[in-house]
């Protein structure tokens, strides 16, 4: 240190010595047009004779002091690369199932038992409620006393028949009266059967309308049967969206309220436009484990709206701006064999997405771009490159 603060001491002295040597005796200046311009030119071939002499003394100084070495700017940096740009529209979307089944009574009347709560799982053929059949049985009894007396009377009619006493009306009639209570027997006993809730499906009782004892007339549901072990995501598209999505093609789904994602394959599309809100309708089928998926849970489709092939895309937030408006960005130049250097680049860019954007010029995409401590960079400043990221990494 002190050398070099010598060596600055001794450039000085020897500057300031040439200055007091190269000046020329004061003489009276001339006062005519030919005499200054002489002296004009003699002045300027002093002065540039001084500015060599200064010259060769800094050459000669720097070989004496001690080499500075230059300050490395740390960065990392992410080697570009063609790829397809892919952009995305946002649709929301519903989750619901075609497995919801209404239990009911055929016959009505007064719920005597349950045997189901809500949230139970349900067996396909399981008893789900039993209905008052009490008129029926009575029915069924009175019937069958009036059977039990018609085939007495049909019995002595038949062995009277047998032995020719008796007409033939009164044979047939005790025959037919005996059909006839049997086919009414029948009828009443299937009502009778009918009075048992049978589970059509198999599911959980998601909800209950009638409890016990209470009235249920034909048809009125019981219970409500849920399967939702298979599902879909059901969503109205607009008309803008008709030529980018087709069947077979893959959507990125989001369950806000789950935090889950998954991609499922559009199953439907449908084809009419509803003329109140400019949509059309697309599904996605999916299987339900753990039945997590309830069914009108929120969802939020990522539609593929374009992709453009053999794009150079880079991070949103690496692109520098100047006062003037132009943008920029760095590049690491390896130019320079001893050390990388800071490259600035100018560009322009086109679309973007999801915080990256495509770039139209300036960029070839085989370069190396400096994403961490571009603020730091002047052009031509020396770099350390830390970290080499893909753009797989970004």
């Amino acid at each position: 240190m002190k050398l070099i603060k010598q060596m600055k001491y001794l450039s000085i002295a020897l500057i300031t010595i040439l200055v007091f040597a190269c000046a020329p005796a004061e003489k009276e200046a001339p006062q005519d047009l030919a005499g200054k311009q002489n002296l004009l030119t003699e002045k300027k071939n002093e002065l540039k004779s001084l500015q060599d002499e200064i010259k060769s003394l800094e050459e000669d100084l720097a070989t004496l002091l001690p080499p500075q070495e230059e300050k490395k700017i740390p960065v990392n940096v992410m080697g570009l690369k063609k790829q397809t740009f892919t952009s995305y529209a946002k649709i929301q979307g519903t989750v619901m199932t075609d497995n919801v089944v209404m239990a009911s009574s055929e016959t009505g009347g007064r719920i005597m038992s349950m045997t189901v709560n809500e949230g139970d799982y349900i067996n396909a053929g399981q008893l789900i409620a039993t209905m008052d059949a009490g008129i029926v049985q009575d029915q069924i009894n009175e019937i069958q006393t009036r059977l039990d007396l018609a085939k007495t009377m049909y019995e002595r009619q038949e062995r009277l028949w047998n032995q020719k006493i008796g007409s033939e009306m009164q044979y047939l009639q005790a025959k037919s009266n005996v059909e006839s209570l049997e086919k009414s027997m029948t009828t009443l006993r299937t009502q009778m059967g009918k009075k048992d809730v049978i589970a059509p499906m198999s599911g959980y009782a998601d909800r209950i309308f009638l409890k016990q004892g209470e009235m249920a007339s034909p048809g009125m549901p019981i219970i409500q049967i849920l399967n939702t072990g298979s599902i879909k995501i059901v969503a109205d598209v607009p008309e803008s969206y008709l030529a980018s999505v087709k069947r077979g093609d893959y959507v990125d789904i989001h369950f806000p309220a789950l935090e889950k994602d998954m991609t499922k394959k559009v199953t439907m599309v449908g084809r009419s436009i509803d003329p109140s809100n400019r949509t059309f309708k697309i599904e996605m089928a999916t299987s339900n484990p753990g039945g997590v998926l309830k069914p009108n849970l929120l969802a939020e489709l990522n539609i593929v709206e374009q992709k453009i092939p053999d794009q150079v895309i880079i991070p949103l937030e690496v692109i520098q701006q100047e006062v003037t408006g132009k943008r920029y960005v760095y590049v690491v130049d390896e130019s320079d064999q001893d050390v990388p250097r800071a490259k600035k680049i100018y560009i322009d860019s086109g679309d973007s997405y999801d915080n990256q954007v495509v770039i139209t010029e300036g960029l070839m995409g085989d370069e190396k771009l400096v994403v961490d401590g571009v603020q730091d960079l002047l052009p031509n400043s020396a770099i350390i490159i830390e970290t080499t990221l893909s753009d797989e990494d970004e």
